[in-house]
């Protein structure tokens, strides 16, 4: 997307992506949403009995979303066919290149653009991701008008006077810090959306949680609003919708008295890098910076099968592997040294929403994850 808030994209019709013939034309019996494929179902009968693949079908087998086709068929030269204006039911060959002009003239008016810390971690011309960090929620809402990562993004473009539409992709907590996924413009939104419906979008969070987990396993437990409560959630087998989380022990710390040891489970080299190695012991002087935390915590890698609100929180809570810091599941372990839940999304993979080429971020272990897990003394 230029300066202007247009996004031009433009795909050549393939012989794979026409089909020669169809067993009921003019339907979508088994649609895909797959880069550079277009099944069968996708064609209609010509005048002279052939079967043909229009320009909406093939639009729609590359993402564009009802809206977005919508969006298009309204645009001056929103669709074009070998660089002429086109209608949607024209029929397409290999050979024929058709070009979108995707137009975004208003951004979002009702997102204050706040000057605040934005770490980019990367950007094209359609998606953008970023590393949030703790005490910045994602969205607007009652009592944060101003300090989210929606006025941060609005700040960034209207500072350059490209117009903006906040999409995001992928959401965190509040206090969760970590990779998140925005959408620069409709078309990559709504594919990035179609992704993640179809679970094609994969995110990897490293989480600290108290006592010793097991070496691996899964968590299969429906997730239900707490009745009473506008914000907490709880398993609830009755009334939860299902709730899948992976997880894998990396590294345990154990404290003794006055020292704490470490040991690793797995190859975490470069997630722990820079602050504490294998059979080390570090001092520390035991105060009430520490007196909220057990005598063991363990260091986990965890994927998420499905999407529910807190569900790494409430998941390793109802295990009895709650995470320390946290206010609203394990409020008696928030401290100095855990003010805040210990949850990082590490890394996110997916496929770029137009070239289809797969893409994957990390965001090393924060500074206070890092300092809880070797204990250092923050005075250092």
């Amino acid at each position: 997307m230029d300066g202007s808030g247009i996004r031009i994209v433009s795909w050549t019709v393939s012989t794979a992506d026409v089909a020669v013939s169809s067993p009921i034309a003019g339907t979508a019996a088994s649609s895909s949403m797959a880069h550079g494929q277009i099944s069968a179902p996708y064609t209609v009968h010509t005048r002279s009995g052939r079967t043909a693949l229009t320009v909406e079908r093939f639009l729609r087998a590359k993402g564009c979303s009802h809206h977005v086709l919508t969006l298009l068929k309204r645009t001056d030269h929103g669709i074009l066919l070998n660089g002429v204006w086109a209608y949607a039911n024209q029929p397409v060959k290999p050979g024929d290149e058709v070009t979108i002009r995707v137009e975004e003239a208003v951004g979002s008016e009702q997102i204050m653009p706040i000057p605040l810390a934005l770490s980019i971690v990367y950007e094209d011309e359609d998606v953008l991701v970023v590393d949030k960090p703790s005490d910045m929620p994602v969205h607007p809402s009652a009592g944060n008008y101003e300090n989210t990562l929606a006025n941060a993004v609005m700040y960034y473009y209207s500072s350059k006077g490209i117009p903006f539409v906040f999409r995001c992709v992928t959401r965190l907590d509040r206090d969760t810090t970590g990779l998140v996924l925005l959408a620069k413009n409709s078309l990559s939104s709504a594919i990035l959306s179609d992704h993640s419906a179809h679970r094609q979008i994969h995110r990897e969070y490293l989480a600290i949680v108290e006592e010793m987990l097991p070496e691996s396993g899964t968590i299969d437990l429906p997730i239900a609003r707490l009745e009473g409560s506008p914000l907490m959630r709880c398993v609830n087998l009755e009334k939860g919708e299902r709730a899948v989380t992976h997880y894998q022990r990396l590294a345990v710390c154990q404290r003794k008295e006055a020292a704490f040891s470490m040991y690793q489970d797995a190859d975490t080299s470069e997630i722990l890098k820079g602050f504490a190695s294998p059979a080390v012991s570090r001092k520390f002087a035991y105060t009430d910076k520490y007196h909220a935390l057990p005598d063991v915590l363990s260091l986990a890698s965890v994927r998420l099968e499905t999407g529910r609100t807190h569900q790494i929180r409430v998941h390793m809570k109802a295990i009895g592997h709650p995470l320390p810091g946290d206010f609203l599941y394990n409020p008696d372990s928030v401290c100095e040294l855990a003010p805040r839940q210990t949850l990082h999304s590490y890394r996110i993979t997916f496929a770029h929403p137009i070239t289809g080429e797969t893409l994957s971020f990390v965001s090393e272990l924060p500074e206070d994850m890092r300092r809880l897990l070797a204990y250092y003394d923050p005075a250092e």
